[in-house]
Order: structure tokens, then C-alpha cells, then sequence
């Protein structure tokens, strides 16, 4: 099978624009798939012309709304915007769609006839918003009604078994093209790996469009390219990961991917959601996947599933790395010598011996800076929402503890020229109430307190500027990041960042 195209899907309300954006991105994809179900009702007219507006093959779709479009004039209307845009194909193939799109259940004999009389091959498509798809193969193979068809299958996975279930079908495929892929921030690694699949292409959309598929799991073109090094990816490729959950937002791949391509090497690092992480682990087996940074909420959950621990993963009681040797998954924490690496370098000439220190938070990642201010010799006060959390921390190191709420805040006061933020509030802020957005919002800060806030995107919390705007110094996890990415990617490759 040939490596996977490249499609990008146009969203745009006009021709125009469309076309615009072809010319934009042109450089960094294969072919386009001209949504014309996404354009205004006067541009329908003119579909016909599109193809001679551009350089590139083209895919033509009127996706319905059933099938998460926006046409809902019905199948008359429909047949007719098909056989308008067909009617007057020609065998210059510039001026002609390369491809159409039609659903399994449409069957026009005479628009289907016309295609192929002139060239145009025929996608036939099944699209599952809610559900996975199973019988893969089997499926393909009814959808294949003249032997010439294209067959494409895009459903939503429940799960990550899902998605081994797509790569295992896929891969058997080997007579006919055909196009698989997983929607959803679930499906990311069908799209991104799609020469596991054998799939014919994979599908991105121009960054000013995004918006119109990000729930279906689209990136742009650049992303795909610069990022993931897509066209580079083959059977020899090395796979490594993160996984968390709801992973909205990571910078590790950019990390990771970066330091591959500065060393040559042919690897890739990809974002696997689950909410589960043994459902990530087995779907890493599968996959051949060599290493796995790991985060929010599976940092301690991991440890059940690791056949050897690390000495700091051991004593920290959270694990944010993994790496697969000889059939076994060995854990390791580097988060400690991210942490101690970013909070020297804030503090500078700064020494924090004996210095009561704040530290917001009982999960994983506070697991790992407890482990590392009690190194540096700190006092701490772990502050904690489930206060049995934070007691149960605190004790390991001889540390204080108190609750996090408003009562805690003549002690936080006492602990506060050092505060260090290891929740997730803050790092989306689609509930705006101050308790949603800002672990502190009852403290008010007087301007001489330190604020190190491990979440780095958004780059600015809440809770960072409301203390920045006091007169505080802050800094967000970034550097941390950084760094502890650095010692990951020395797990997997074995070289230095």
C-alpha cells in the first residue's frame, strides 16, 4: 500500500474563500475536500467551476446532517446539487472532481454511471457520529458494490480497544484502497498513524476553518506536517505517547517531536486520551509503543499495571513515565528534576532551608514536589480540598496540613512566601465562578508572596495574575515541562535533549 495521502477539508462559506485557503496550504497537502454543504445557498450554483480554480485533486461531499453535515434540503435536492456538479465533467481531469462522496444508502445509478464514465473515482462512505464500527472488513466489503469504490468509515470510539480493533482490520486490507479514521480526541492517533491502518488518506482542516471539525478530531496542515513529520511516518517508525485525561491541552508533544527531529531520528509522539490507563497500556502493547508520559488523573493509578518501579517512583508514590524493555513496563518519575530545575531557576538567589513554603494540592504531580522540598529542607503546609488527602501526604514528610477554603486563609497567610499551585484549576475556565478558575480566590495576595503555578497553558492562570497584578513574582509550568521532558526523552532514546 502507498503511504497515506494528506486531505484537506474546506469549510469555507464561499468558493472564494475556499479557494483561498487551497492556495494558502496547497504546498503542505495531497488533495481537498471541497464541504459543499458548508457553503452558502448562491455559491451551490457554481460547484461545477471549482475544480479549475485549483491545482489539486478535489473530493466532492454534500454531506447530509444525519451524517454530521449541514445539508438538510433533502435527498432530492441533493441528487440534483450531484448531478449538476457532475453533469458537465470533462476529461481534463484538472477541470473535473476527482473524487465523489456518497453515502452507503445513495444509490443513483445514472450520477454513479456518470463518475465513472469520466474518471471520477467514488468514495462510498459510512459515518457512525455516536458509535464505534466493528466489522470493519466485512463492512468495506458490502460498501464495494461495483469493485471500484472507495470505502471510508469515520465513527466516534467508546474506547481505546476501539481503536486497536480499526488498526488490526486496517492493516489485513491490503487489496483495495479504502479510508478509516477514529473522530473525536479519541480517534487523534487513527489519524496521525493512519499508514498503521493502510488507510488512503487522513483528513485535516486549514486552521481559519478548524472550528468546523474540532469535535470530530481535525488539525491543520501545518501541525500535521511540521509537528508530526506525517509523511515521514512508516513501518520503521518508533512510537511514544502521553496519556491523560480529558488531555485538552499538552505542549509534550511539541517537546518530544522536536527533539526527535534535532537527533534524526524516525520516531513520533502523540497525544492517546483514555480515561483509563490500562486501556492506554494495552492499546501502547498493541501498537508497539515504547514509552508513555503520563499525567493527570493516571499518575498513581499506573503503578498497579508497572512490572518495576524506579527508586524516586517508589518513594514519591506516582509515576509520570513509563517505558516498555523487554515486554515489561518500567516506571520512573521525572517530574522531581523538572520541578527542582524550573523552582531554582525562578528563585534565583533565593534559598528556601527552612522557609515555610505553601504547597496547593495532594494529586501526583504535588507527590513529586513534596518529595523534592523536603530534599531543599523547606517547612510546607500541604492545602487540600479532601483534607484526608493532604493529611496523608503531610505525614510522610513531617509536613503541616489544612483544608483548602476560606478558613484556611490565616494559614496559608503564614505559609505564603513560597506558594506553589499543583491543581488543574485554572487550566480551562469554561465555569467563570472564582472557585472553578482560581484554587485561591479567597486569599488576598499583599504583593511580596512567590507564586509557582505547575500548569503552563493557559500561560497565565487566574490565580497568576490576579497575584502578578498585587505585585507578586510568578511563573507557570512551562520550564518544568521542559525539563522533565528533557529526562523522558532520555528514558526513551537513551541520548541527551
Amino acid at each position: 500500500m502507498n503511504s497515506p495521502l494528506i486531505c484537506m477539508t474546506l469549510t469555507g462559506k464561499t468558493l472564494e474563500e475556499d479557494v483561498a485557503l487551497v492556495r494558502k496550504y496547497e504546498k503542505f497537502v495531497d488533495l481537498v475536500e471541497l464541504r459543499a454543504d458548508y457553503l452558502e445557498e448562491q455559491e451551490l450554483l457554481s460547484v461545477r467551476r471549482f475544480p479549475s480554480l485549483i491545482r489539486l485533486p478535489c473530493i466532492l461531499t454534500i454531506r447530509r446532517d444525519i451524517d454530521g453535515g449541514l445539508f438538510d434540503g433533502g435527498e432530492f435536492s441533493r441528487t440534483n446539487l450531484f448531478g449538476r456538479a457532475l453533469a458537465f465533467a470533462e476529461q481534463n481531469n484538472s477541470r473535473t472532481f476527482a473524487y465523489v462522496d456518497f453515502e452507503e444508502d445513495f444509490n443513483i445509478p445514472s450520477i454513479q454511471d456518470a463518475a465513472l464514465a469520466f474518471g471520477v473515482r467514488i468514495i462510498r462512505s459510512c459515518h457512525s457520529m455516536k458509535e464505534p464500527v466493528y466489522n470493519l472488513r466485512e463492512k468495506c466489503e458490502s460498501m464495494r458494490r461495483t469493485g471500484y469504490e472507495i470505502p471510508k468509515i469515520a465513527f466516534m470510539p467508546k474506547k481505546l480497544s476501539d481503536l486497536v480493533n480499526l488498526f488490526k482490520e486496517g492493516s489485513a486490507i491490503t487489496q483495495y484502497d479504502h479510508i478509516f479514521c477514529a473522530m473525536g480526541a479519541e480517534g487523534f492517533p487513527s489519524r496521525i498513524l493512519a499508514q498503521r491502518s493502510n488507510s488512503y488518506l487522513t483528513f485535516v482542516s486549514p486552521e481559519e476553518t478548524l472550528t468546523n471539525m474540532n469535535a470530530i478530531g481535525h488539525i491543520d496542515p501545518m501541525t500535521i506536517n511540521n509537528l508530526y513529520k506525517f509523511r515521514s511516518i512508516d513501518a520503521n517508525t518508533k512510537l511514544y505517547g502521553i496519556t491523560g485525561y480529558p488531555l485538552t491541552k499538552t505542549s509534550s508533544p511539541e517537546i518530544h517531536n522536536y527533539g526527535y527531529q534535532k537527533h534524526k531520528l524516525n520516531a513520533v509522539y502523540i497525544p492517546i486520551r483514555s480515561s483509563l490507563v490500562s486501556e492506554t497500556l494495552n492499546f501502547a502493547e498493541y501498537m508497539g509503543i515504547q514509552g508513555l508520559s503520563v499525567t493527570i488523573p493516571h499518575k498513581e493509578n499506573v503503578l498497579y499495571y508497572l512490572h518495576d518501579q524506579s527508586p524516586e517512583v517508589v518513594q514519591i508514590g506516582a509515576c509520570n513515565t513509563v517505558v516498555r524493555r523487554d515486554n515489561k513496563w518500567i516506571g520512573y518519575n521525572t517530574d522531581a528534576i523538572g520541578f527542582k530545575q524550573a523552582l531554582e531557576e525562578f528563585l534565583g538567589p533565593v534559598k528556601i532551608k527552612r522557609r515555610k513554603v505553601a504547597l496547593i494540592g495532594a494529586g501526583g504531580a504535588s507527590k513529586a514536589i513534596a518529595f523534592v522540598l523536603k530534599q531543599m529542607g523547606a517547612k510546607v503546609c500541604v492545602f487540600n480540598r479532601t483534607v484526608s488527602s493532604a493529611k496523608q501526604l503531610a505525614e510522610k514528610y513531617g509536613f503541616e496540613y489544612c483544608s483548602l477554603d476560606p478558613s484556611c486563609a490565616p494559614v496559608l497567610d503564614e505559609y505564603s512566601k513560597l506558594i506553589i499551585q499543583t491543581t488543574s484549576v485554572g487550566m480551562t475556565t469554561d465555569d467563570p465562578t472564582p472557585e472553578s478558575t482560581d484554587p485561591l480566590y479567597f486569599y488576598k495576595f499583599r504583593g511580596d508572596e512567590l507564586l509557582f503555578d505547575i500548569i503552563y497553558k493557559p500561560a497565565i492562570t487566574p490565580v497568576m495574575k490576579r497575584a502578578s497584578l498585587a505585585g507578586c513574582r510568578v511563573c507557570n509550568g512551562y520550564k518544568m515541562l521542559e525539563y522533565q521532558g528533557y529526562a523522558q526523552f532520555k528514558l526513551f532514546t537513551g541520548l541527551d535533549y
